[in-house]
This record gives C-alpha cells, sequence and structure tokens, in this order.
C-alpha cells in the first residue's frame, strides 16, 4: 500500500472520529443552573440533600423522596444537609459546611437518618431541604404534623391487659371499649350489673408512651398511655370515658383498617315482634 492511500485513510479515520464526537455532544442534553455553571468553571462543589419531588405537608419521608444534588460550594448555606464530604480545598470559608439534623442519629448517614421525618412546610422538587421544614418523632410538633385533618390527639391510661397484651403498636387501629357497673347491664349474679360498650371504633394509635415509630422487627411495646386519634366531635367521648373508668383498645384486623371510625355505643339486643293471627309474640335477637 503506497504512502499516499495511507495518508488518505489515516485522514478519513480523523474525520470520522471527529464527527462522531460533534454528534454525540449535539444529542448529549446540556445541564443548565448555577451548579452545571459552577461544574463546568471548575468551581468547588459540595453535595446537597434535594427533594426528589414535590413534598406536601404531612408526608413521610423515604429514601425515594430524597436524592443528593451536586452544588456550588460558594453557594453552600449552613442549614443545608450536605453528605459531610468537604470541597476542593480552594473553596475556604464559603466551603465550610455545618451538617445539619440528619446527622444527629450516630452511625446513621444524613440520607437514611432523614427517613421517616414528616414534612411540616410544603418542598418542591429540587429543594433542599432543611430542619425547620421537617419534623421527627420525638421533635416538639411531631404529633401536630402527624394528625389528620379534623383529628385531635387524646391519651388513655393502658397496661398489658387493656392493650392486647403489649402487641399494641404505634400506627396500628383499635376499638376502645368499657365496662362498667350500671343499671340494665347483664346481672353477674352477686347483685351487680355491668354495662360493655364500644366507646369509639377504628381509631388510629399515635404513639406508645413516648414512642411514635416501633423499633425495627417490634412485635411488642409495653407502655402505660396511649396516644389515639380520633376525630374532633367524640374527643369528649373518651374524656367522658376515662372519668367513667377503666378502657380496654382491642387490636383490629389490618384488613379491618379501611372501615368507618367513629362512636361505638352501647350493643342490645333487637327486639322483633312475631304476628301469627292475633297472637302478638316479641323476640330479642342479638
Amino acid at each position: 500500500m503506497g504512502a499516499p492511500r495511507i495518508a488518505i485513510l489515516a485522514i478519513a479515520a480523523v474525520a470520522a472520529i471527529a464527527v462522531a464526537l460533534l454528534v454525540r455532544g449535539m444529542m448529549t442534553p446540556k445541564a443548565h443552573g448555577p451548579a452545571a455553571e459552577a461544574a463546568a468553571s471548575g468551581k468547588p462543589m459540595a453535595r446537597v440533600l434535594v427533594a426528589a419531588r414535590d413534598l406536601d405537608t404531612g408526608t413521610t419521608l423515604a429514601a425515594a423522596d430524597m436524592l443528593w444534588q451536586p452544588w456550588p460550594a460558594e453557594a453552600l448555606n449552613t442549614a443545608f444537609i450536605t453528605d459531610g464530604a468537604a470541597p476542593a480545598p480552594e473553596a475556604k470559608g464559603a466551603a465550610k459546611v455545618v451538617k445539619a439534623a440528619g446527622d444527629l442519629a450516630a452511625g446513621a448517614g444524613p440520607l437514611e437518618a432523614m427517613v421517616g421525618a414528616v414534612v411540616k412546610e410544603p418542598i418542591m422538587k429540587g429543594e433542599p431541604i432543611v430542619g425547620r421544614k421537617v419534623v421527627r418523632g420525638g421533635e416538639g410538633g411531631f404529633l401536630s404534623v402527624v394528625l389528620q385533618p379534623g383529628m385531635r390527639a387524646v391519651a388513655v391510661q393502658i397496661s398489658n391487659d387493656t392493650s392486647a397484651g403489649g402487641f399494641i403498636l404505634p400506627g396500628d387501629r383499635v376499638d376502645v371499649l368499657q365496662s362498667r357497673e350500671g343499671g340494665g347491664g347483664a346481672d353477674t349474679g352477686e347483685g351487680k350489673s355491668f354495662i360493655t360498650e364500644t366507646l369509639i371504633r377504628n381509631v388510629r394509635v399515635l404513639a406508645i408512651d413516648q414512642t411514635t415509630t416501633p423499633a425495627k422487627d417490634a412485635k411488642s411495646l409495653v407502655g402505660s398511655v396511649a396516644t389515639l386519634e380520633v376525630p374532633a366531635g367524640d374527643a369528649e367521648v373518651l374524656v367522658r370515658g376515662k372519668a367513667q373508668g377503666q378502657m380496654i383498645l382491642a387490636l383490629r384486623s389490618y384488613s379491618d383498617a379501611g372501615g368507618p371510625v367513629g362512636r361505638g355505643g352501647r350493643e342490645r339486643d333487637t327486639t322483633v315482634r312475631i304476628f301469627r293471627g292475633a297472637d302478638v309474640k316479641e323476640v330479642a335477637v342479638p
């Protein structure tokens, strides 16, 4: 093969590579914004925890709701949550970051530590997640964020024998029952009669003592106080029940969690009248 032909082939190969690189550059979308500009200019970059989607008030954060976003070191705010990696040394001063609430949980990374927190104020997609907009279990204001609109948190005394043996956990649904001495109830044979009634049905357990989230793989939780989420108009039912005597929490099946929430009332037999010609007979039907 002659020298001219080799030169032509070499030039063709170089031209083909140049065209391929040009086409690739045209097809690759260009990033925009401060982060892209800083990266292109070679400025120091950090990684900030931001919302992966729009987060409404009351949203419980999951790992998929958050992501790490490159952020110019010079634009960092001390309220931002970073991954803890220091930017390039040239960024002195502006690059110094104070890691926020996410780093407080020992042994957990900032993102993992924020899982389970509840959003207090709406956070837009791509917006940095800051401590003042979220609250975690055990922190002030947590229950007020977790409560659904129109609901109230009411605490009742419990023990192992009044809370399904301690197998009721935060997040479970329960019925609240009460048995007390009173006229018109079932006679025990000792001259006393008792009334048993369901005060309220299908309410959510917000907390057992100060625990709002059960430990991983927890199967039981022994406590002395249960905080229940009840409709505002039914809160008085539980308050009156506390004054009348001990209450019992009956654990509901997971499949019954979608039932209506509201007052129960005493279960009474229904009286049915049976007409047979001129004869009328009343029969009590449970």
